[in-house]
């Protein structure tokens, strides 16, 4: 159960509302923010309101190309330090 802090008088959101009919191969987007930057969800359903398409991307995904400037003019003993300072995912598994 969700408490207020004491003296609050904020309430707790709804975790989910309806969202009625879904239009058949509309796509639809959500963002949403993790600690490594944003993970955007893009979804699209068929006919019968079935997921047709489902794609989640991870937030290395939009760092690789600073992480690529960041190493531009630098000597190769470098590229550890400037990895790991990025904390990549190469899978995009780790959401």
């Amino acid at each position: 159960m969700w408490r207020a802090p004491p003296g609050s008088t904020s309430t707790p959101g709804a975790l989910a509302v309806p969202l009625g009919a879904i239009e058949p191969y509309e796509p639809a987007f959500g963002i949403v923010e993790a600690w490594r930057g944003r993970i955007v969800h893009a979804v699209m359903a068929e006919d019968g309101g079935r997921l047709h398409r489902v794609k989640i991307v991870d937030p290395s995904f939009f760092n690789w190309p600073a992480l690529s400037r960041a190493l531009a003019d630098n000597i190769v003993p470098d590229f550890p330090l400037c990895n790991k300072s990025f904390n990549q995912s190469y899978s995009g598994n780790d959401l």
